[in-house]
């Protein structure tokens, strides 16, 4: 009986998220106002007729051309048809966006073999991530952007049990069977794009911490990951970098295509 109410308590963890979407396309919105709607890469979708407004057009990060949709993590692509969730503040010259995730949960990694591999532990995977964006002059885009975690309050130095997760360190010692917490800040970074022609663009990306354009989009960011708080098991072997302190990043867009590099600190 304790085992099902265990299994029963982690089939029914509270998710709460900040959940809204925003159509990126010349959207019209109120000075200082906060909009939420919803958008899945639709061009044309129609605002209220009655808003009093003025055409602030929320872009990629890196493009003027591009649907903000693309927006991965670091500078990574998205597919353009992929949701993205968030509460967007519109001012004179900027438009800013704010998300996260905060998941209450009892997490038991091996209920069933008990005294083997496998941990289990009360606790609270959170993120939050802010972003701001305005033109410069014509052709030019300054974009920052900001995330953070709970992780180092709510989980300590311990992290969360997760069976089988192996291929990182924490503090100098292999991490088996555990996620490490993330770190308070996971990204601190500014972007300047250029746009020459509208296929043709040009971005220099800094971050302390960032990432380097260097394995697949983080899988917080990852549509997949919306409603999933554990990292996948994969995780630290292909998203290893996606919290690296000191990366730039130079990158060219030609149409459809990217070609980018980066110089960053690790081991």
């Amino acid at each position: 009986m304790y085992k099902i109410v265990l299994l029963a308590t982690v089939l029914l963890g509270i998710s709460l998220s900040v959940a809204a979407q925003h159509e990126h396309d010349k959207m019209p919105a109120k000075r200082d106002s906060m909009n939420r709607q919803q958008m899945y890469g639709d061009h044309n979708m129609n605002m209220d007729a009655g808003m009093q407004s003025m055409e602030i057009p929320m872009t990629h990060a890196y493009s003027l051309h591009l649907p903000m949709n693309r927006n991965g993590s670091g500078t990574g692509w998205l597919p353009d048809a992929s949701p993205m969730y968030g509460y967007m503040l519109h001012a004179k010259k900027w438009m800013y966006m704010v998300h996260g995730n905060i998941f209450l949960r009892y997490d038991n990694q091996n209920f069933n073999n008990d005294g083997k591999r496998g941990d289990s532990r009360f606790d609270a995977p959170t993120w939050f991530m802010l972003m701001g964006q305005r033109k410069v002059g014509e052709k030019g885009l300054f974009h920052f952007s900001s995330m953070l975690s709970l992780d180092p309050v709510i989980e300590g130095g311990k992290g969360y049990p997760l069976l089988f997760q192996t291929g990182e360190s924490y503090k100098g010692k292999p991490l088996i069977d555990r996620q490490h917490p993330h770190d308070l800040f996971s990204e601190l970074s500014i972007s300047y794009s250029h746009a020459f022609t509208k296929n043709i663009d040009a971005f220099v990306y800094v971050g302390y911490p960032g990432e380097p354009a260097l394995g697949p989009v983080t899988f917080m960011h990852r549509p997949s990951s919306l409603d999933n708080p554990n990292s996948p098991i994969s995780h630290h072997w292909v998203d290893a970098t996606h919290i690296t302190f000191g990366v730039i990043t130079a990158g060219i867009r030609a149409g459809k295509f990217k070609l980018e590099g980066s110089s960053f600190t690790g081991r």
